[in-house]
């Protein structure tokens, strides 16, 4: 794994890119984050990380332009059961959830490339009925005159 970007934060709440030896938004940082790159910033003045404060700044942003970033209920329990609470939900079990999430995500949508590449990549075309399996179907039916009709 790479190392993460080098951010300073000032006193004055900008942030300076020590790579490219220039201030940057919390918008910059995050397409940084978005592209892949993981990040630390530290505290000018003293030293100290502080990359999960602007990593939450980033994301309470993001929340404030949408009017949510979690629900009601979920806040109203986290204000009622205290920090302890959310902490260890976070380091627990979240991180964990949400990883699986994306790999299973990306696996069926892998699943479902690799499907439409068998069925419409090598000179295949959708079926006239629109219905993918269609010809599963026709071909495992009996015919009339197998019937008896």
């Amino acid at each position: 794994m790479e190392k993460p970007l080098l951010y300073k934060k000032y006193a004055n709440r900008r942030i300076y890119d020590t790579s490219s030896s220039c201030y940057v938004t919390l918008e910059a940082l995050a397409d940084k984050i978005r592209q892949g790159q993981e990040v630390k910033v530290i505290d000018a003045k003293t030293k100290a990380d502080v990359t999960a404060f602007i990593l939450t700044q980033i994301v309470l942003e993001q929340a404030k332009r949408n009017n949510a970033l979690l629900p009601t209920p979920v806040l109203h329990m986290i204000i009622r059961y205290g920090d302890n609470l959310l902490m260890e939900f976070f380091e627990s079990y979240l991180q964990q959830i949400a990883s699986t999430y994306i790999e299973y995500k990306k696996a069926i949508d892998d699943q479902f490339k690799r499907w439409l590449d068998m069925g419409f990549g090598m000179g295949g075309k959708p079926p006239a009925d629109g219905n993918p399996f269609s010809a599963f179907w026709r071909a495992g039916s009996p015919s009339k005159a197998e019937d008896g009709d």
